[in-house]
């Protein structure tokens, strides 16, 4: 089976992140599973969007100048999916308001729209029907002790949510992944999670959560991971090391092969490419012929699925895992 193309945010390298265009571009461009990053708003509705934040995306301080909290930044929790609903969204900015990724779609323009995750997966649902395709989703747990401390439990809400939509199982066409190590055991053992779970892996100085991601890139915490995942999203550079104009596996997808774990590396973007690679082609060929992940996070889905295509035999089969 080859690697399987997981369309990080969307086409998000063409289109504002999770919006639904961004959504409905990757499912064109063919990719395997499209990923629901989720949140909640005040009225306790799961929502599509990559941070607990809104401000970097969105014309949120413009719509609602005083809803800021202390720290001058505008939450997700703080707002009801009708109010989220009438917010404008376009590609990310950093704290001095430059674009982060300068080249992709021009600045704050368009009429782009939030989403609840609802949505998107009946959008998934009513696609894989009309295409007879069997794309499948990709949710991400955002915050999960933040989202507790804000009063709400996102973890069983997904769970639920993903009942409805009938991914009942571990063979269906769905990852549930989460940066929170604790909240990875909790899914499986304590809320009795039958889907295929997936631990990303960080660093710790982005404070995603109380995780220590050094240590789960030993042989332990691949083991502790093993004992509960089916896999694990490393980014890119955890699993390569770079010495000038030299490129070699640091082991980690072998270590994590051996004990049974799906390898799904973040996230390839052509125009932000990791030290010691000029093209985006070098980069997909290095992981699948070298580094033999199991799929990759990306961008841009077309490309780094032309690109697999290219290195597969054309008799294998192209469906997600």
């Amino acid at each position: 089976m080859r690697p399987v193309v997981i369309a990080h945010r969307g086409a998000s390298a063409y289109l504002p992140e999770h919006t639904v265009p961004a959504k409905v571009l990757a499912y064109a461009m063919g990719a395997d599973y499209l990923e629901q990053d989720v949140v909640a708003s005040r009225d306790d509705e799961l929502v599509v969007l990559h941070d607990i934040y809104l401000d970097r995306v969105s014309n949120v301080a413009e719509a609602f100048p005083d809803r800021h909290r202390d720290d001058g930044r505008y939450y997700v929790r703080d707002f009801d999916l009708a109010e989220l609903l009438e917010l404008r969204v376009w590609e990310r900015f950093d704290a001095e308001g430059a674009p982060v990724y300068p080249g992709r779609y021009p600045g704050r323009t368009g009429n782009f729209r939030l989403h609840s995750l609802r949505t998107e997966l009946e959008l998934v649902r009513h696609l894989n029907t009309s295409t007879e395709a069997r794309t499948g989703i990709y949710p991400e747990i955002k915050r999960p002790a933040w989202h507790r401390a804000q009063g709400i439990d996102i973890a069983p809400l997904l769970l639920e949510l993903l009942e409805e939509f009938d991914y009942r199982n571990n063979s269906d066409p769905v990852y549930v992944q989460c940066f929170d190590a604790n909240e990875v055991v909790r899914l499986r053992r304590e809320l009795g999670c039958p889907l295929k779970l997936v631990q990303l892996i960080g660093e710790n100085e982005w404070a995603e959560s109380e995780t220590d991601y050094a240590f789960l890139q030993t042989d332990a915490g691949l083991q502790q991971i093993a004992a509960v995942a089916d896999g694990i999203g490393p980014r890119l550079e955890h699993c390569m090391r770079v010495s000038g104009a030299q490129v070699r596996a640091s082991g980690l997808v072998e270590r994590a092969h051996k004990l049974a774990l799906a390898v799904h590396p973040y996230t390839v973007r052509a125009d932000s490419l990791p030290d010691g690679f000029s093209s985006h082609d070098a980069l997909v060929t290095f992981c699948v012929a070298e580094l033999k992940v199991d799929g990759l996070f990306s961008d841009f889905p077309d490309e780094t699925r032309r690109q697999i295509l290219a290195l597969e035999p054309a008799s294998r089969p192209a469906a997600p895992q």
